[in-house]
């Protein structure tokens, strides 16, 4: 019987894996540079930590995780998403106590048991960044920041960053009372099923839905930013102010309220009109009573995640990597002087393979072909009682003798000119 992946999960190789290496490398690059130190956390946690964090009554946790239950009857879980992961080991190992503002960033997969579709599967990777310890309207401003460039080093520009505030504890109930109102007004039968049911378990939800009819349905429905306190008002101008002076254009989504429900104050989206329906490829927002949430002090926070599969739909096709040479060896009896020669090389930062096994000239000239290296390296019998080697050229088909003990510095001047 023939034994195939399971559904929603996938094998990633070659130009595949080189996207998500290039955004890690991006990641590392960009969120280093801006104080931030990583973090790598379990993939699996007591199903108990997401019940509290993301909320018992959120689709992530009612209909999508992976969950499993011992014999002792302790419940775990693959993690559906990375910040109650971030904010565990944070409180568990006391990171607020080594300093004051605390910059994490993650990277790996994630697991939802959902339907699968272009851009996310049951196991996707997502790259993660958390500030926790400022509730500063700069803190808001800076992470959204470092988001754009690191989405722009990846050479996406067709992308738009969408923001709105959720409140926070003093008005978002008052806004949430008016959301109420106005869908028991609605026909229940024109709701969706899942709209149904939110409008009473979690109604800001109802904004979020992607049903034509529920969209139609909510139009008109109050916004959040009418209904915020001053400090909120304050705080999410500041947040604008400042992105406009830093040339990150952002457009008000008054309908923008993410999934979870630890999120308040500033959430934001980038979107892309070029993955389909599901346009999202990175979104986050601050979330100040998660860690107390969670038995830890009450420290503020903010983050955000980008989904690596819906990147990857728009990165272009990575350069491949060209290897400096492929050793070509003739003769069995030179195959251990050949090898000890592609060590020495490689000790010296050039990159190449050799042929293992001695096959006719032209078997091996199509390994070397396939290769793509710069330079064939020809070990024969003339160039083994010689102490040489002949050098072709893989571009041009020109080639040189060249002796054994100058064959590093030969690779070394043309492999990088």
């Amino acid at each position: 019987m023939k034994i195939s992946k399971i559904k929603g999960f996938a094998d990633l190789y070659g130009t595949e894996s080189d996207r998500f290496t290039l955004m890690e490398n991006q990641a590392r690059k960009i969120f280093g540079a801006c104080g931030f130190t990583e973090l790598r956390t379990p993939i699996l946690e007591y199903t108990d930590l997401f019940k509290r964090s993301i909320g018992e009554e959120t689709d992530v946790v009612n209909k999508e995780m992976y969950t499993l239950t011992t014999e002792k009857g302790r419940s775990y879980s693959l993690r559906p998403e990375a910040t109650a992961g971030v904010m565990r080991a944070y409180i568990e190992n006391a990171l607020y106590s080594k300093n004051q503002i605390c910059r994490l960033f993650t990277t790996g997969p994630m697991f939802r048991h959902e339907r699968p579709q272009k851009g996310r599967l049951r196991q996707f990777h997502q790259i993660n960044c958390e500030c926790l310890g400022s509730e500063s309207p700069l803190a808001d401003a800076d992470m959204i920041t470092m988001l754009m460039r690191f989405l722009h080093a990846l050479g996406l520009q067709r992308i738009q960053l969408e923001i709105n505030s959720l409140g926070c504890k003093q008005c978002r109930p008052v806004f949430r009372q008016a959301l109420r109102q106005f869908l028991d007004a609605l026909p229940e039968g024109n709701l969706c099923e899942d709209c149904r049911r939110r409008r009473t378990t979690n109604p800001l939800r109802v904004l979020d839905c992607k049903h034509e009819e529920c969209k139609k349905l909510i139009e008109k429905a109050p916004r959040i930013t009418d209904y915020l306190c001053e400090d909120c008002q304050r705080h999410f101008a500041v947040v604008l102010d400042i992105l406009r002076q830093q040339h990150v254009e952002a457009h008000l989504n008054p309908k923008l309220v993410r999934g979870l429900d630890y999120y308040c104050r500033t959430t934001f989206e980038v979107v892309s009109g070029e993955i389909g329906s599901q346009s999202a490829v990175a979104g986050g927002g601050r979330y100040d009573g998660l860690i107390s949430a969670l038995g830890g002090p009450d420290i503020p926070g903010i983050g955000f995640a980008c989904g690596m599969e819906r990147l990857a739909l728009l990165l272009p096709e990575p350069e491949p990597e060209v290897p400096d040479f492929y050793l070509l060896v003739m003769e069995e009896k030179d195959s251990s002087r050949a090898f000890l020669l592609l060590q020495e090389l490689r000790e010296h930062g050039l990159c190449g393979e050799m042929n293992f096994t001695c096959q006719s000239f032209k078997s091996l000239m199509r390994q070397a072909d396939k290769s793509q290296a710069l330079f064939c390296l020809i070990f024969g019998s003339e160039e083994s009682a010689s102490n040489s080697l002949t050098i072709k050229s893989m571009r041009d088909g020109t080639q040189q003798s060249v002796p054994l003990d100058h064959v590093l510095p030969f690779l070394q001047e043309h492999c990088h000119e």
